[in-house]
């Protein structure tokens, strides 16, 4: 289960990684009970006795050892038992990672980072997720790469985030969308974005490439912290590729420190939409393989 800010994704997954099944519908944003029991449903639609167990990947902050969701910003979850919960109404053992981490995995596994050591990925939609492996570890529990302060006193955070200058209030597609209906009037959202850019508007390709400046001055920080081989962005706002990344890896030169700047590379997420819902079915394959 792939839970974001605009859409709930569903598959049965296979120990491999892939995807035999998969089903979309809305997310839920009026209530947390209303949300809680869209996953549900969403979950016992693809339920059959196949399944082992169920992996949810969620926009949240994550505490583990509990089983509970602390809280989130683009979702109306906070302070839930949401493993108990789910174990309970699906009847089988229950994973839970922050959405990011869980598209890390999945693309670090069976994606564009296989064989990289230590990578880092950023997921650019709704808001900005991120997930980081090293030494081929993922890192549970990691923090919110897209609450990482890019300007102090900066423009505000999006959704219950109490910020100011955070990354995901710059490179999310929510973001290029305020700045695309400022530019173009209140049509056009990110996506069109990225074909006004393709059909050569030059608003739209400065748009962009400021844009991916700012991603790159952050993708220069994780450098200069993970030092990783790979980065790799993925998200539904990636679909804007180099109009973003070539801007980005030039700011990223430029801000990361020898000689990891001079090892690292940008690449483009290779699992799409799929890699959140690869991602939480790993980790549930993971949990039952500790447990077992």
């Amino acid at each position: 289960m792939d839970v974001g800010g605009t859409k709930i994704l569903a598959g049965i997954v296979d120990p491999a990684g892939r995807v035999e099944h998969r089903r979309e519908r809305p997310t839920e944003l009026d209530s947390q009970d209303r949300l809680l029991d869209e996953l549900g449903a969403a979950a016992e639609e693809l339920l059959d006795d196949s399944i082992a167990a169920v992996g949810f990947g969620l926009p949240s902050r994550i505490d583990q050892q509990a089983g509970r969701v602390d809280g989130s910003v683009n979702v109306p979850l906070q302070d839930v038992p949401l493993r108990e919960l789910m174990t309970k109404r699906l009847g089988r053992p229950v994973a839970l990672e922050n959405d990011g981490n869980a598209a890390a995995l999945a693309e670090h596994r069976a994606g564009a980072g296989r064989g990289a050591p230590t990578m880092v990925m950023l997921t650019l939609g709704t808001g900005v997720g991120g997930g980081v492996v090293v030494d081929g570890n993922l890192l549970r529990d990691g923090g919110e790469l897209g609450h990482t302060v890019l300007v102090y006193d900066g423009i505000p955070c999006q959704g219950t985030c109490t910020g100011r200058g955070h990354l995901e209030a710059y490179v999310s597609g929510t973001a290029a969308a305020k700045l695309a209906q400022e530019a173009f009037g209140p049509a056009v959202d990110a996506h069109r974005l990225v074909r006004l850019a393709a059909e050569g508007d030059s608003t739209a390709v400065e748009i962009l490439d400021e844009i991916g400046r700012k991603l790159g001055a952050a993708i220069g920080s994780f450098v200069n912290i993970f030092r990783p081989q790979l980065v790799v962005i993925g998200g539904g706002f990636a679909s804007a590729g180099d109009f973003l990344l070539e801007p980005a890896r030039e700011t990223m030169r430029r801000e990361a420190l020898p000689p990891a700047r001079g090892r690292v590379q940008i690449v483009r997420a290779e699992l799409g939409t799929a890699a959140g819902v690869i991602g939480a079915a790993l980790v549930a394959y993971d949990e039952l393989g500790s447990a077992g």
